[in-house]
């Protein structure tokens, strides 16, 4: 079983997939403090052994990256199994058939970004294309803005749950060395989007 992780932005999702792509079991939260990731994974795994572990990386909170990739690695490292990274806006791209701009909270009233054929950005709602809809998980406040913009925001009942777009994208997905797992953020300074390889503490 390949249990998947993503506690990157408004929302945290998890995913329990057969290697075939066959979804057991997922669900997403509010991200925060009340979100309680072990117990969650202890219930979710019950019965079923699990042999890859996958993490979202980013863009994102860069706390919420911290605490997903640091559970995703305790868990990779103590079964001894592989683990392997999804970017966060691909995830969010892999849950609509037709292109779409993936948004992902950044806070401040900004989103973090991606439009087809170009690289991630980090934004305002205002600074973001009208001419295709996004998909995205964000903030109550964020998500009127983005409206207020412009931006038709796509209802979760039109797109992919959160598995079923894992599930596509760890069919190419690569293992990563445990030391070689990077979280993506954006600078809170400027838009230059920044890679930190993550290190064990």
């Amino acid at each position: 079983m390949i249990f998947v992780i993503d506690t990157s932005s408004a929302r945290s999702a998890l995913a329990l997939i057969r290697p075939d792509g066959t979804i057991v079991a997922e669900e997403t939260h509010e991200s925060g403090r009340t979100f309680d990731l072990p117990g969650r994974f202890r219930e979710m795994t019950a019965g079923h052994a699990v042999t890859k572990v996958a993490v979202a990386t980013g863009p994102g909170s860069f706390t919420g990256l911290r605490v997903g990739v640091s559970f995703g690695l305790g868990v990779a490292i103590g079964l001894e199994i592989p683990i392997v990274a999804l970017r966060t806006l691909h995830i969010q791209v892999a849950r609509s058939d037709r292109p779409v701009v993936a948004v992902a909270e950044a806070g401040r009233g900004r989103v973090y970004s991606l439009a087809p054929g170009s690289e991630p950005q980090l934004t305002g709602p205002e600074d973001l294309p009208k001419d295709l809809p996004a998909v995205g998980w964000l903030r109550p406040a964020t998500e009127s803005s983005l409206r207020s913009a412009g931006v038709d925001l796509l209802p979760d009942a039109e797109l992919r749950s959160f598995g079923a777009a894992a599930s596509r994208l760890l069919e190419s997905a690569l293992e990563v060395a445990y030391g070689s797992l990077r979280l993506e953020y954006m600078q809170a300074l400027g838009s230059a989007f920044t890679r930190n390889r993550w290190t064990r503490t």
